[in-house]
């Protein structure tokens, strides 16, 4: 008799419901904190450029602050790699653990470092070494939480336990908006430059301590400790095996990742600076926008342990392709704070079943010995080439050719490579881990 794990039955560890509880808080509270940086710094990324990296126009000011947003994105594939082997050579918990400590590294540079007015050029010189703590740290999250869950789940919930990981960011996207609407309605615009916007990193660095010693007090899966022989070397067994899973991982993250960066996050600045919508309000739409997705992403993973992974990510990829251009043509023709909640509604609901059925399909196609590896490398290549900039190519596009709808196109393009990415692969939902 073999298990979900593919190994036999006798070696694998028992888990009781109230570990695998245990297991998905665990894991979910961790990403959820591992993320929130990043998203903050999203958020007040114009800010940061004007504060740390001076220059006479405004729009180079928001081009340079996206662009040191992007500079985290360098180091995602390299974490991706060093803290992929390491998850399957050393355990999830171990990998999980030293992910949550670098990100506290760099949340902490960024919540003390003076401005450039006050130490000079020193000043975005840790700016951006905080942004590559943070970049090398978040590529091992992924893979780590996504194999964390997959490897705890009951074989035929692995959808729900998995689309915990995907509800987890939009979690940390909750909070970022609804701190960031909380500042920026109540701090006067003097404030907000020179003390405010550090207070969402500070409150990070609050509750990074507690992210920690959760993950510090984990278990690691029983899929992971009933193996009998690890991999000699999970990066290349990973690259040389599974090269064409792999690959379609990247298409498909490709899609996630665009959608979420320039979707979630780049929409609320983008609604102020083009449509003139009052800060604090684009602010709260992203909050709404992320509890609606923190809630159908569960149900999404729900979904397609009955119904198959693939179904729903057509549905939600075709959805996209569809629909982009029109949803931000609605929001041009007559900009209101009633139209942007239409917009996101939608597009919470498409990118939320997408992103969070996606790591289910793709865990199931990769074994055990090579699972944190190569979900790692698929998705951090991904989102450090089209997710890390691409809020700087879209701003650059709207600046240079002056077309609002400019986002539009480079979402509907993601969209339909991620189309093309998800149907050549197998879809295993309800089969057992290898």
């Amino acid at each position: 008799m073999t298990t979900q794990t593919g190994v036999s039955a006798a070696s694998v560890p028992a888990t009781t419901a109230g570990t695998r509880k245990r297991a998905v808080a665990a894991a979910t509270i961790g990403s959820a904190l591992e993320w929130y940086d990043f998203i903050v710094y999203s958020f007040f990324a114009a800010m940061i450029g004007k504060l740390f990296f001076p220059a006479a126009a405004p729009n180079s000011q928001l081009l340079i602050g996206l662009a040191t947003f992007g500079v985290g994105f360098f180091m995602r594939p390299l974490g991706a790699i060093v803290l992929g082997v390491y998850g399957d050579r050393r355990g999830r918990r171990a990998a999980l653990t030293l992910t949550i400590a670098l990100m506290i590294v760099g949340i902490a540079i960024l919540t003390f470092t003076p401005t450039y007015d006050q130490i000079g050029m020193l000043a975005p010189v840790l700016v951006v070494l905080a942004r590559l703590f943070q970049g090398f740290s978040a590529g091992g999250e992924f893979g780590g939480t996504t194999s964390y869950l997959s490897e705890y789940s009951l074989q035929h919930q692995r959808g729900l336990y998995v689309s915990w990981q995907m509800s987890s960011q939009f979690m940390a996207s909750l909070l970022g908006g609804l701190v960031a609407a909380l500042i920026t309605r109540y701090l006067s615009a003097d404030a907000l430059a020179a003390y405010g916007w550090r207070i969402p990193f500070a409150i990070g660095l609050l509750i990074g301590p507690v992210g920690f010693y959760i993950r510090r007090r984990l278990e690691d899966t029983p899929a992971f400790t009933a193996q009998t022989k690890l991999a000699d070397s999970p990066l290349v067994e990973a690259l040389g095996s599974h090269f064409k899973v792999i690959a379609c991982g990247f298409g498909m993250v490709v899609l996630g990742t665009v959608c979420v960066y320039v979707l979630v996050l780049f929409l609320p600045g983008y609604a102020t600076r083009q449509f003139h919508l009052p800060q604090s309000d684009a602010f709260a739409t992203t909050a709404y926008m992320s509890l609606v997705a923190v809630i159908w992403a569960v149900i999404a993973g729900w979904l397609s342990d009955r119904i198959g992974r693939k179904p729903l990510l057509l549905v939600a990829s075709i959805g996209l392709v569809v629909l982009t251009y029109p949803l931000f043509a609605f929001l041009a023709a007559q900009p209101s704070l009633t139209r942007l909640l239409i917009i996101q509604t939608v597009f919470a609901l498409l990118i939320a079943t997408y992103s969070a059925v996606s790591p289910a399909l793709l865990a199931e196609l990769f074994p055990t010995r090579v699972r944190n590896t190569a979900l790692a490398l698929s998705y951090n290549i991904a989102v450090a080439i089209f997710g890390g900039f691409g809020q700087f190519i879209v701003a650059w596009l709207i600046i240079h050719t002056g077309d609002v709808l400019s986002p539009a196109y480079y979402v509907t393009a993601a969209s339909v490579v991620g189309v093309i990415a998800v149907l050549p692969l197998t879809d295993r939902t309800g089969s057992a881990l290898e």
